[in-house]
């Protein structure tokens, strides 16, 4: 059976967007692999073994042009209400909370952040599917 590892996105400063992982999400990085044109690091927590790969290209100033394919990654927390309120704290200004419910059932609470590069970020309320 395939066991999903990592989700790779490019940015441009590699200390601001890690340090925007480890304050919003409390990844810290896991590896850091330098190549000559590239720098490759990779993030993870006690969480989960599935990882953020955050690739530089070295030398690139223009920022990525994200597209309309990209979709974006989840996160889920124990307390939404308390970690939507840290985040506006520490100045990542979250979208509000939504709540989706289906045949009259809670199915999701959840909001939208953009990290530096503007990277939309899902963070789930744990319940139900979104343990």
């Amino acid at each position: 059976m395939a066991k999903a590892k990592h989700s790779m996105i490019r940015v441009l400063d590699e200390p601001r967007s890690v340090g925007f992982y480890q304050k919003a999400f409390g990844l810290e990085i896991a590896d850091r692999l330098d190549f000559d044109s590239f720098t490759l690091v990779y993030l993870s927590n006690r969480e989960a073994d599935f990882e953020v790969e955050l690739t530089i290209n070295k030398g690139r100033t223009e920022p990525y042009a994200l597209g309309d394919g990209y979709g974006h990654i989840a996160f889920s927390v124990d307390d939404l209400d308390a970690e939507h309120a840290r985040f506006e704290a520490a100045g990542f200004a979250p979208r509000k909370i939504v709540e989706f419910n289906r045949d009259g059932a809670l199915l999701a609470r959840f909001f939208f952040v953009e990290d530096p590069d503007g990277y939309k970020i899902e963070v789930l309320q744990r319940q139900g599917r979104f343990r």
